[in-house]
Protein backbone atom coordinates (compact mmCIF):
# COMPACT_ATOMS: atom_id res chain seq x y z
CA UNK A 1 0.00 0.00 0.00
CA UNK A 2 1.36 3.40 -1.00
CA UNK A 3 2.19 5.79 1.81
CA UNK A 4 0.26 9.05 1.77
CA UNK A 5 2.52 12.00 1.04
CA UNK A 6 1.96 15.46 2.50
CA UNK A 7 3.06 19.00 1.86
CA UNK A 8 2.04 22.27 3.52
CA UNK A 9 -0.02 25.30 2.56
CA UNK A 10 1.19 28.62 3.96
CA UNK A 11 -1.43 31.13 5.09
CA UNK A 12 -0.77 34.67 6.26
CA UNK A 13 -2.48 35.64 9.51
CA UNK A 14 -2.38 38.71 11.73
CA UNK A 15 -0.02 36.77 14.00
CA UNK A 16 2.34 35.61 11.27
CA UNK A 17 2.33 32.70 8.83
CA UNK A 18 0.44 29.50 9.60
CA UNK A 19 0.97 26.16 7.89
CA UNK A 20 -1.67 23.54 7.13
CA UNK A 21 -0.74 19.97 6.27
CA UNK A 22 -2.12 18.93 2.88
CA UNK A 23 -2.13 15.56 1.15
CA UNK A 24 -0.49 15.52 -2.28
CA UNK A 25 -3.15 13.09 -3.55
CA UNK A 26 -5.57 14.37 -6.22
CA UNK A 27 -8.81 15.90 -4.93
CA UNK A 28 -11.45 13.29 -4.11
CA UNK A 29 -15.25 13.54 -4.01
CA UNK A 30 -16.55 14.51 -0.56
CA UNK A 31 -18.59 12.18 1.58
CA UNK A 32 -22.13 13.31 2.29
CA UNK A 33 -21.16 14.29 5.84
CA UNK A 34 -18.17 16.36 4.67
CA UNK A 35 -20.08 18.74 2.37
CA UNK A 36 -23.76 17.93 2.91
CA UNK A 37 -26.72 19.16 0.88
CA UNK A 38 -29.24 20.98 3.10
CA UNK A 39 -32.81 21.79 2.13
CA UNK A 40 -33.37 25.41 3.11
CA UNK A 41 -37.11 25.44 2.50
CA UNK A 42 -37.41 25.09 6.28
CA UNK A 43 -35.99 28.60 6.71
CA UNK A 44 -39.58 29.78 6.20
CA UNK A 45 -41.07 27.06 8.42
CA UNK A 46 -42.30 27.08 11.99
CA UNK A 47 -40.09 27.20 15.07
CA UNK A 48 -39.51 23.45 15.11
CA UNK A 49 -38.56 23.37 11.44
CA UNK A 50 -36.06 26.24 11.83
CA UNK A 51 -34.51 24.63 14.90
CA UNK A 52 -34.12 21.35 13.02
CA UNK A 53 -32.48 23.20 10.12
CA UNK A 54 -30.19 25.01 12.57
CA UNK A 55 -29.08 21.67 14.00
CA UNK A 56 -28.08 20.47 10.52
CA UNK A 57 -26.26 23.74 9.86
CA UNK A 58 -24.46 23.40 13.22
CA UNK A 59 -23.18 19.95 12.29
CA UNK A 60 -21.93 21.15 8.89
CA UNK A 61 -20.34 24.28 10.36
CA UNK A 62 -18.47 22.25 12.97
CA UNK A 63 -17.26 19.66 10.47
CA UNK A 64 -15.86 21.01 7.18
CA UNK A 65 -17.55 24.40 7.34
CA UNK A 66 -18.94 23.96 3.82
CA UNK A 67 -22.38 22.82 2.70
CA UNK A 68 -24.73 23.11 -0.26
CA UNK A 69 -28.22 24.60 0.03
CA UNK A 70 -31.20 23.96 -2.22
CA UNK A 71 -34.61 25.65 -2.14
CA UNK A 72 -32.81 28.85 -1.19
CA UNK A 73 -35.48 31.09 -2.70
CA UNK A 74 -33.45 33.01 -5.30
CA UNK A 75 -35.29 32.66 -8.63
CA UNK A 76 -33.44 30.74 -11.31
CA UNK A 77 -34.31 33.33 -13.94
CA UNK A 78 -32.56 36.00 -11.84
CA UNK A 79 -29.47 33.79 -11.52
CA UNK A 80 -29.51 33.17 -15.28
CA UNK A 81 -29.85 36.90 -15.98
CA UNK A 82 -26.97 37.73 -13.64
CA UNK A 83 -24.75 35.15 -15.33
CA UNK A 84 -25.61 36.64 -18.72
CA UNK A 85 -24.60 40.07 -17.44
CA UNK A 86 -21.34 38.69 -16.04
CA UNK A 87 -20.50 37.17 -19.41
CA UNK A 88 -21.43 40.38 -21.23
CA UNK A 89 -19.15 42.40 -18.96
CA UNK A 90 -16.12 40.11 -19.19
CA UNK A 91 -16.44 39.62 -22.95
CA UNK A 92 -15.73 43.33 -23.48
CA UNK A 93 -12.34 44.65 -24.59
CA UNK A 94 -9.99 45.47 -21.72
CA UNK A 95 -10.29 49.20 -22.35
CA UNK A 96 -14.04 49.02 -21.72
CA UNK A 97 -13.65 47.05 -18.49
CA UNK A 98 -10.92 49.39 -17.31
CA UNK A 99 -13.38 52.30 -17.38
CA UNK A 100 -14.75 50.94 -14.10
CA UNK A 101 -11.44 49.72 -12.66
CA UNK A 102 -11.45 49.54 -8.87
CA UNK A 103 -8.31 51.68 -8.97
CA UNK A 104 -10.41 54.55 -10.37
CA UNK A 105 -13.31 54.19 -7.93
CA UNK A 106 -13.30 55.00 -4.23
CA UNK A 107 -14.94 52.04 -2.54
CA UNK A 108 -13.37 48.94 -4.13
CA UNK A 109 -16.37 48.49 -6.39
CA UNK A 110 -15.83 47.74 -10.05
CA UNK A 111 -13.36 45.78 -12.11
CA UNK A 112 -10.34 43.88 -10.82
CA UNK A 113 -8.20 42.91 -13.80
CA UNK A 114 -6.33 39.70 -14.41
CA UNK A 115 -3.12 39.48 -12.41
CA UNK A 116 -4.02 42.20 -9.90
CA UNK A 117 -4.70 39.83 -7.01
CA UNK A 118 -2.67 37.11 -5.32
CA UNK A 119 -4.60 35.80 -2.35
CA UNK A 120 -1.82 33.39 -1.37
CA UNK A 121 1.68 34.84 -1.64
CA UNK A 122 3.30 31.38 -1.73
CA UNK A 123 1.34 30.38 -4.83
CA UNK A 124 0.91 31.95 -8.27
CA UNK A 125 -1.03 35.11 -8.94
CA UNK A 126 -4.76 34.50 -9.20
CA UNK A 127 -5.75 33.68 -12.76
CA UNK A 128 -9.09 35.45 -12.73
CA UNK A 129 -10.83 38.78 -13.24
CA UNK A 130 -13.80 40.07 -11.29
CA UNK A 131 -16.45 42.76 -10.96
CA UNK A 132 -17.56 43.65 -7.43
CA UNK A 133 -20.51 45.50 -5.94
CA UNK A 134 -20.07 46.45 -2.30
CA UNK A 135 -22.71 47.46 0.24
CA UNK A 136 -24.22 50.87 -0.40
CA UNK A 137 -27.36 51.98 1.45
CA UNK A 138 -28.63 53.31 -1.90
CA UNK A 139 -29.16 49.69 -2.98
CA UNK A 140 -30.59 48.32 0.28
CA UNK A 141 -34.40 48.19 0.10
CA UNK A 142 -34.63 48.00 3.92
CA UNK A 143 -33.16 51.52 4.24
CA UNK A 144 -35.52 54.49 3.87
CA UNK A 145 -34.05 56.70 1.10
CA UNK A 146 -35.50 59.81 2.74
CA UNK A 147 -33.21 59.30 5.71
CA UNK A 148 -30.14 60.06 3.54
CA UNK A 149 -27.78 57.67 5.35
CA UNK A 150 -24.34 59.07 5.97
CA UNK A 151 -22.65 55.96 4.54
CA UNK A 152 -24.36 56.20 1.16
CA UNK A 153 -22.08 57.31 -1.63
CA UNK A 154 -22.39 58.41 -5.21
CA UNK A 155 -22.09 55.25 -7.30
CA UNK A 156 -22.90 56.96 -10.61
CA UNK A 157 -19.35 56.51 -12.02
CA UNK A 158 -19.71 52.75 -11.68
CA UNK A 159 -22.99 52.67 -13.58
CA UNK A 160 -21.96 55.30 -16.12
CA UNK A 161 -19.08 53.04 -17.14
CA UNK A 162 -21.42 50.10 -17.71
CA UNK A 163 -24.44 51.98 -19.11
CA UNK A 164 -23.85 50.55 -22.60
CA UNK A 165 -24.61 47.03 -21.29
CA UNK A 166 -28.41 46.59 -21.40
CA UNK A 167 -29.91 45.82 -17.95
CA UNK A 168 -26.48 45.45 -16.34
CA UNK A 169 -27.17 47.85 -13.46
CA UNK A 170 -30.73 46.65 -12.87
CA UNK A 171 -29.85 42.94 -12.86
CA UNK A 172 -26.63 43.28 -10.87
CA UNK A 173 -28.37 45.24 -8.10
CA UNK A 174 -31.38 42.89 -8.07
CA UNK A 175 -29.14 39.83 -7.71
CA UNK A 176 -27.13 41.53 -4.97
CA UNK A 177 -30.36 42.41 -3.12
CA UNK A 178 -31.67 38.84 -3.37
CA UNK A 179 -28.50 37.42 -1.87
CA UNK A 180 -28.44 40.05 0.89
CA UNK A 181 -32.02 39.15 1.83
CA UNK A 182 -31.14 35.44 1.91
CA UNK A 183 -27.98 36.06 3.95
CA UNK A 184 -29.93 38.06 6.55
CA UNK A 185 -32.36 35.16 6.93
CA UNK A 186 -29.46 32.72 7.20
CA UNK A 187 -27.86 34.75 9.98
CA UNK A 188 -30.91 33.93 12.10
CA UNK A 189 -30.38 30.22 11.46
CA UNK A 190 -26.73 30.59 12.46
CA UNK A 191 -27.84 32.29 15.69
CA UNK A 192 -30.03 29.29 16.48
CA UNK A 193 -27.15 26.98 15.56
CA UNK A 194 -25.09 28.72 18.24
CA UNK A 195 -27.91 28.27 20.81
CA UNK A 196 -28.63 31.99 20.74
CA UNK A 197 -31.94 33.82 20.30
CA UNK A 198 -32.92 33.87 16.65
CA UNK A 199 -32.68 37.67 16.49
CA UNK A 200 -29.26 37.84 18.22
CA UNK A 201 -27.40 39.14 15.14
CA UNK A 202 -30.22 41.28 13.68
CA UNK A 203 -28.77 44.58 14.93
CA UNK A 204 -25.38 43.96 13.30
CA UNK A 205 -26.68 43.27 9.78
CA UNK A 206 -28.63 46.49 9.23
CA UNK A 207 -25.86 47.92 6.99
CA UNK A 208 -23.37 45.05 6.78
CA UNK A 209 -20.31 44.32 4.80
CA UNK A 210 -21.92 42.72 1.76
CA UNK A 211 -19.87 42.19 -1.39
CA UNK A 212 -21.38 40.62 -4.49
CA UNK A 213 -18.98 39.55 -7.23
CA UNK A 214 -18.94 38.28 -10.77
CA UNK A 215 -15.80 36.20 -11.37
CA UNK A 216 -14.33 34.92 -14.64
CA UNK A 217 -11.61 32.28 -14.77
CA UNK A 218 -10.31 32.21 -18.37
CA UNK A 219 -9.66 28.98 -20.26
CA UNK A 220 -6.41 27.12 -19.70
CA UNK A 221 -4.51 26.70 -23.00
CA UNK A 222 -4.63 23.17 -24.40
CA UNK A 223 -0.86 22.82 -24.15
CA UNK A 224 -1.00 23.41 -20.37
CA UNK A 225 -3.98 21.23 -19.44
CA UNK A 226 -1.91 18.16 -18.54
CA UNK A 227 0.70 20.05 -16.53
CA UNK A 228 0.82 19.73 -12.74
CA UNK A 229 1.83 23.36 -12.24
CA UNK A 230 -1.10 25.16 -13.87
CA UNK A 231 -1.58 28.62 -12.34
CA UNK A 232 -4.16 28.64 -9.60
CA UNK A 233 -7.46 30.41 -10.35
CA UNK A 234 -7.55 31.71 -6.80
CA UNK A 235 -4.99 30.56 -4.26
CA UNK A 236 -5.44 28.65 -1.01
CA UNK A 237 -7.20 30.87 1.52
CA UNK A 238 -9.97 31.23 4.06
CA UNK A 239 -12.73 33.81 3.66
CA UNK A 240 -12.49 36.91 5.82
CA UNK A 241 -16.02 37.73 6.91
CA UNK A 242 -18.94 35.70 8.33
CA UNK A 243 -20.55 33.61 5.60
CA UNK A 244 -20.10 33.19 1.87
CA UNK A 245 -22.82 32.26 -0.62
CA UNK A 246 -21.45 30.93 -3.91
CA UNK A 247 -23.12 30.20 -7.21
CA UNK A 248 -20.76 28.28 -9.49
CA UNK A 249 -21.28 27.07 -13.04
CA UNK A 250 -20.90 23.41 -13.97
CA UNK A 251 -17.20 23.68 -14.78
CA UNK A 252 -15.91 22.41 -11.43
CA UNK A 253 -12.62 23.50 -9.91
CA UNK A 254 -13.53 24.45 -6.32
CA UNK A 255 -11.41 22.44 -3.86
CA UNK A 256 -11.94 22.36 -0.09
CA UNK A 257 -9.43 21.13 2.51
CA UNK A 258 -10.98 18.39 4.65
CA UNK A 259 -10.42 17.77 8.35
CA UNK A 260 -8.26 14.81 7.26
CA UNK A 261 -5.98 17.16 5.26
CA UNK A 262 -7.22 16.05 1.84
CA UNK A 263 -8.46 18.24 -0.98
CA UNK A 264 -12.16 17.65 -1.63
CA UNK A 265 -13.70 18.29 -5.04
CA UNK A 266 -16.66 20.56 -4.23
CA UNK A 267 -18.38 19.58 -7.44
CA UNK A 268 -21.13 21.76 -8.88
CA UNK A 269 -24.64 20.52 -8.05
CA UNK A 270 -27.51 22.00 -10.11
CA UNK A 271 -29.96 24.29 -8.32
CA UNK A 272 -27.75 24.77 -5.26
CA UNK A 273 -25.55 27.40 -3.70
CA UNK A 274 -22.38 26.59 -1.78
CA UNK A 275 -22.20 28.12 1.71
CA UNK A 276 -19.07 28.34 3.82
CA UNK A 277 -18.02 29.80 7.16
CA UNK A 278 -15.70 32.81 7.21
CA UNK A 279 -13.00 33.76 9.69
CA UNK A 280 -15.06 36.32 11.61
CA UNK A 281 -17.81 33.80 12.37
CA UNK A 282 -15.19 31.23 13.40
CA UNK A 283 -13.81 33.90 15.73
CA UNK A 284 -17.23 34.70 17.24
CA UNK A 285 -17.91 30.99 17.74
CA UNK A 286 -14.62 30.54 19.63
CA UNK A 287 -13.46 28.15 16.89
CA UNK A 288 -16.57 25.99 17.21
CA UNK A 289 -17.46 26.74 13.58
CA UNK A 290 -14.74 26.14 10.99
CA UNK A 291 -13.45 28.57 8.39
CA UNK A 292 -11.85 26.14 5.97
CA UNK A 293 -9.05 26.55 3.44
CA UNK A 294 -10.18 26.36 -0.18
CA UNK A 295 -8.91 27.21 -3.66
CA UNK A 296 -9.98 27.13 -7.32
CA UNK A 297 -8.34 25.70 -10.42
CA UNK A 298 -9.81 26.02 -13.90
CA UNK A 299 -8.29 22.94 -15.52
CA UNK A 300 -10.26 23.13 -18.75
CA UNK A 301 -10.10 24.89 -22.09
CA UNK A 302 -13.33 26.86 -21.54
CA UNK A 303 -14.18 29.72 -19.19
CA UNK A 304 -15.40 29.17 -15.65
CA UNK A 305 -17.83 31.64 -14.04
CA UNK A 306 -18.80 32.03 -10.41
CA UNK A 307 -20.82 34.57 -8.45
CA UNK A 308 -19.86 34.73 -4.75
CA UNK A 309 -21.45 36.91 -2.08
CA UNK A 310 -19.61 37.72 1.14
CA UNK A 311 -21.53 38.82 4.24
CA UNK A 312 -19.93 40.52 7.21
CA UNK A 313 -21.49 42.53 10.04
CA UNK A 314 -21.98 46.29 10.35
CA UNK A 315 -18.47 47.75 10.05
CA UNK A 316 -18.58 49.72 13.31
CA UNK A 317 -20.19 46.98 15.42
CA UNK A 318 -17.71 45.65 17.97
CA UNK A 319 -18.35 41.93 18.40
CA UNK A 320 -17.01 39.43 20.92
CA UNK A 321 -17.11 35.68 21.26
CA UNK A 322 -20.78 34.78 21.81
CA UNK A 323 -21.71 33.77 25.37
CA UNK A 324 -22.88 30.27 24.43
CA UNK A 325 -19.37 29.39 23.23
CA UNK A 326 -17.60 30.37 26.45
CA UNK A 327 -17.39 28.53 29.77
CA UNK A 328 -14.77 27.67 32.38
CA UNK A 329 -13.25 24.99 30.18
CA UNK A 330 -13.46 27.12 27.03
CA UNK A 331 -12.44 30.73 27.73
CA UNK A 332 -12.74 33.29 24.96
CA UNK A 333 -9.82 32.89 22.56
CA UNK A 334 -10.29 36.29 20.92
CA UNK A 335 -10.61 39.91 21.98
CA UNK A 336 -13.60 41.99 20.83
CA UNK A 337 -13.11 43.75 17.49
CA UNK A 338 -15.35 45.43 14.95
CA UNK A 339 -16.04 43.55 11.76
CA UNK A 340 -14.88 46.57 9.77
CA UNK A 341 -11.53 46.73 11.59
CA UNK A 342 -11.08 42.98 11.19
CA UNK A 343 -11.78 43.26 7.47
CA UNK A 344 -9.43 46.22 7.02
CA UNK A 345 -6.64 44.46 8.93
CA UNK A 346 -6.96 41.34 6.82
CA UNK A 347 -7.01 43.27 3.55
CA UNK A 348 -3.98 45.31 4.65
CA UNK A 349 -2.16 42.08 5.46
CA UNK A 350 -2.94 40.67 2.02
CA UNK A 351 -1.64 43.86 0.42
CA UNK A 352 1.51 43.98 2.56
CA UNK A 353 0.51 47.20 4.30
CA UNK A 354 0.98 48.28 7.92
CA UNK A 355 -1.90 47.05 10.06
CA UNK A 356 -3.74 49.56 12.20
CA UNK A 357 -4.03 48.86 15.90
Amino acid sequence: MATTQYTHVELLTLHGPEYRRVSTAPPRPPRDDEIPILDFAAIHGDDAARLALAARVRTAAQNTGFFYIRNHGIPQDLIDSALAQAKAFFHQPDEEKDKVSNFKLKHMDGYHAMGTTQVNKSETKDRKESFSLRYNTRNDPTVDPSESPADAWDDSPLWAGTAHLPSFRETTIAFWQARLALARKMVRIFALALDLPETYFDDVVTHPGADGLYVHYPPTPEAELDKDDVDVGIGSHTDIQCITLLWQDMSGGLQVLSSSDEWLDARPIPDTLVVNIGDFLQRLSNNRFRSTVHRVYNRQNTSRYSMPFFLGFNPESVCKVVPTCVDEEHPALYEPISCGQWHRNRLALAQGKTIAA
